[in-house]
């Protein structure tokens, strides 16, 4: 009686916290989720010899392959954060960046570090909630009528959404015997499940979002360290893509789990 009390109180926390930011939740996710592809492409403005020089040692190539690679990336993301912001052609948006996501996969051979590729991943499940987002359903004259076990697309990008989501989180574990990694894997690997399958979804998003921004902050302090040391474009790259995920979290609040979860079969 008192855990199913204390959940309740929790659950009733959150319904107070997004009844008083209804209005902004879905700006503000927009925000976070663009914010390391618009982070990205200004970081590359100002580091271009020294990323073109890399590349073209990497591929054996002229500079000026190396250059035309840098210039899509830097237009793609930054006009694609311009539509997503400013709601216009959100879905050519979100296709541009999938492409370029599976171009940087493939020039900076993310596939082979899973940490990376699995954070990338997470990015592109947050595209697909955005497409999810914007994605206006077919109706009928049944509408409201079940139909006979067929998933609309919404639903099941909201579905894969989360899924890819909770890859940042897989990302963050750590596999060794101290008594504080045994409890944070147990917690998140809980709070992964919960989103995974639908189940409570607002409280363990909402709480997924308060241990990220924990972590972030404490860990991905990349200010705290010089601009010239290595470890500021590290941490300050993994701050971005952090906060990109968190927007992606705060969409699935706005959104809700879609019907593929047992919070929506719950309230059939």
């Amino acid at each position: 009686m008192g855990d199913g009390g204390l959940m309740k109180q929790a659950e009733d926390v959150a319904d107070q916290f997004l009844q008083h930011t209804k209005r902004y939740l879905p700006h503000v996710a927009r925000l976070c989720l663009v914010s390391t592809f618009l982070e990205d492409g200004i970081w590359i403005m100002f580091q271009w010899d020294n990323q073109s020089s890399y590349i073209a040692t990497s591929w054996e190539c002229w500079r000026i392959l190396s250059d035309v690679f840098l210039l899509i990336n830097v237009v793609v993301q930054l006009g694609s954060c311009v539509l997503i912001l400013s709601r216009n052609f959100v879905q050519f948006a979100c296709y541009s960046l999938f492409g370029l996501l599976v171009l940087q996969t493939l020039v900076y051979s993310i596939l082979s570090t899973p940490v990376f590729l699995m954070r990338d991943l997470a990015l592109g499940g947050c595209l697909l909630l955005l497409l999810a987002e914007c994605h206006v359903e077919n109706r009928s004259v049944f509408a409201g009528v079940p139909s006979s076990g067929q998933s609309s697309p919404k639903t099941v990008l909201q579905l894969w959404g989360r899924v890819l989501l909770v890859l940042m989180f897989m990302s963050l574990l750590h596999f060794d015997l101290s008594l504080s990694s045994v409890v944070k894997n147990l917690v998140g690997s809980a709070l992964i499940l919960l989103v995974v399958v639908g189940f409570k979804t607002k409280l363990a998003v909402l709480t997924m979002v308060v241990w990220l921004l924990f972590i972030n902050f404490t860990f991905h302090a990349f200010w705290s360290n010089s601009s010239d040391s290595s470890m500021y474009d590290q941490l300050k790259f993994d701050f971005f893509q952090t906060v990109s995920v968190i927007g992606g979290l705060l969409l699935v609040v706005v959104l809700g789990p879609g019907e593929m979860s047992i919070d929506e079969k719950k309230e059939w």
